[in-house]
């Protein structure tokens, strides 16, 4: 009989706890910093596999870190569980049904995600006790990935100091290294206050703070021709002033998103947002009080790690998928636009397929569309030498933050996923404890890549996590 890899023989020991955690998650969706039950189950499952815990990593409630091992490198496995609002899906249809309506879902597979990292960590942890191997590996649970930036406060308030390296994955429809570009992203709130009138009475008596919202937007779009490319700019109303259109409204509330390749062209677009803002108060004689909500950086590439994630998933290969994965994959790609099955595609560089679940590992650095957008995960990987991993849990061409992610999100396939996901980074970090000199390679990369763009937290020194009370 052929002798088991003893990572692949933990993570089939550890599998059918993790999975039912993964579900447990799903069916609790919580939005960013106030992911109390998703925590706690995942603080549950730390207690009872073993780890040793730190609850309120860095002051946050929603954030928990398990440790195993002793001495040699440390080696983290980061994991998410927050979902997003709106996307409340019964699971395992093929069509739009809320289980409550206008509730919470996760569209992105953060239910996946961190039971996924919590279980490679399982598997690396019974590895060191079994060999003895000097080494830690950390499980970090993170709350707040969507929008709330809470590995960029974590990393500005010393979680990964004395981290030597970090994994981490998402699902996706292919298996693949992630792409190694992503955005720097400011989210800044922007309240105007004005003054209160009789529209028809006294209108010359008002100043208007939606009048200073709304011409702030004009000035944004003014903008977009002057700014660098890959830049975005998106805003969303918080507070439009009420609802009497016969009371001029005193007070306005407007969030914006603001992204860059780089962290100082984001930092720099930024102040020239700001400044519009303050010409917007000035044309209707308001005020404006601008405040960070959350930022993250840009992604810091490690060539070093990523080659070696892809040779593990060269190793091990695609999900292996059945038929009844792929005939409710095909039912979900029914609901679909042409559009969204062929996006997937541009983003390897390849031409469309008509397959429904991708069984296959794709190429590194594919060369395709990139479809950058701005993850939390960023600001790790100027701490530490980082890598992330894709992998197939989705019908191929699934939008993300969609009903259709939400209903797959308990689906067989999503669990044979999330467990071919902790195989890769278990793996992974195995070899980084057990080779040092391919985690002192990593460690040089990131030296030099760091020597040349030194590190600065895009996050308000002063600026504490937008924190919400427990229920």
């Amino acid at each position: 009989m052929q002798n088991i890899h003893p990572i692949h023989a933990a993570i089939d020991a550890h599998a059918p706890d993790l999975t039912a955690l993964a579900d447990r998650v799903w069916a609790t969706p919580e939005l960013l910093y106030g992911e109390f039950a998703s925590c706690a189950a995942h603080t549950e499952v730390l207690r009872a596999k073993g780890f040793r815990v730190t609850e309120a990593v860095t002051g946050i409630p929603t954030a928990v870190m398990g440790e195993a091992g002793e001495g040699g490198p440390v080696i983290a496995i980061l994991g998410e569980y927050d979902a997003l609002p709106g996307l409340s899906q019964v699971a395992g249809i093929a069509e739009p049904r809320p289980l409550v309506e206008g509730g919470n879902g996760h569209g992105c597979g953060h239910n996946l995600l961190g039971s996924a990292a919590l279980l490679a960590a399982c598997a690396v942890k019974d590895w060191l006790e079994a060999t003895g191997t000097p080494g830690r590996v950390r499980y970090y649970g993170c709350p707040a990935e969507e929008g709330g930036a809470a590995k960029a406060f974590m990393v500005r308030d010393g979680a990964f100091a004395d981290v030597d390296a970090a994994i981490t994955w998402h699902p996706d429809c292919f298996t693949r290294v992630d792409d190694p570009e992503s955005l720097a992203n400011t989210r800044m709130d922007f309240t105007f206050h004005g003054r209160a009138s009789h529209a028809a009475v006294s209108p010359h008596l008002g100043r208007s703070a939606l009048d200073a919202v709304e011409l702030t937007s004009v000035g944004v779009n003014y903008l977009r021709e002057h700014m660098v490319n890959g830049a975005r700019i998106h805003y969303a109303y918080l507070d439009a002033g009420g609802t009497a259109p016969n009371v001029v409204q005193a007070r306005a509330k407007v969030r914006y998103s603001i992204r860059a390749l780089q962290l100082a062209d984001m930092l720099a677009l930024v102040e020239r947002v700001k400044d519009v803002a303050r010409g917007a108060a000035l044309m209707t004689g308001t005020t404006v009080e601008p405040a960070v909500f959350s930022a993250v950086s840009n992604n810091l590439v490690n060539e070093v790690m990523d080659r070696a994630m892809h040779a593990v998933l060269e190793e091990i290969g695609g999900v292996p998928f059945d038929d009844a994965d792929r005939a409710y994959a095909t039912a979900i790609r029914a609901t679909l636009s042409p559009t969204d099955l062929a996006a997937p595609w541009r983003g390897i560089g390849e031409e469309p397929r008509d397959i429904a679940l991708s069984d296959t590992v794709t190429r590194l650095r594919p060369g395709g569309e990139v479809m950058i957008g701005s993850t939390d995960v960023s600001d790790v990987t100027w701490a530490v030498p980082t890598t992330e991993v894709l992998v197939a849990c989705h019908a191929i061409g699934t939008p993300g933050h969609s009903w259709q992610i939400t209903a797959q999100g308990k689906a067989p396939a999503a669990h044979k996923g999330m467990v071919h996901a902790a195989r890769a980074m278990g793996l992974l970090a195995q070899r980084l404890i057990e080779r040092p000199a391919l985690l002192a390679e990593a460690k040089a990369e990131h030296a030099v890549r760091l020597a040349k763009t030194p590190y600065t937290s895009p996050l308000p020194a002063d600026l504490a996590p937008p924190l919400v009370p427990r229920p």
